[in-house]
């Protein structure tokens, strides 16, 4: 999970493009909530890997996960693709009501071990 996490983040950097494309305006700037999506997301890998700070880290990735909900609504209404590429509407739908909640129920279930 950690490493699942941390290389989302880095992405993030790699290839920031994509994902600032799928930022909702109305969320504001796409170049900076990008950069703090991918420090997230690497922080709180790297919290993973420590007992004591597992639990939150979780917590942590829920909260994320739940944050980027209006990105994958907005992503459907809009007709955006995925890393610039057109898909059929149905795959955002799957990424969003079964992706979405089956990686909430990953973190939830890591957070106790």
């Amino acid at each position: 999970m950690a490493a699942f996490y941390f290389l989302a983040g880095v992405n993030h950097f790699r290839s920031p493009q994509p994902y600032q494309n799928i930022i909702p305006p109305w969320m504001g700037n796409a170049e900076v909530l990008n950069i703090l999506a991918g420090i997230a997301e690497m922080a709180l890998a790297i919290l993973l890997l420590f007992k004591f700070t597992r639990k939150w880290a979780c917590y942590g990735i829920i909260l994320l996960l739940v944050v980027f909900i209006p990105v994958h609504i907005y992503m459907i209404v809009e007709g955006l693709g995925i890393n610039g590429k057109a898909v059929a509407p149905w795959i955002l739908w799957v990424r969003l009501l079964l992706l979405q909640p089956l990686l909430i129920y990953w973190a939830w279930t890591n957070r106790a071990k």
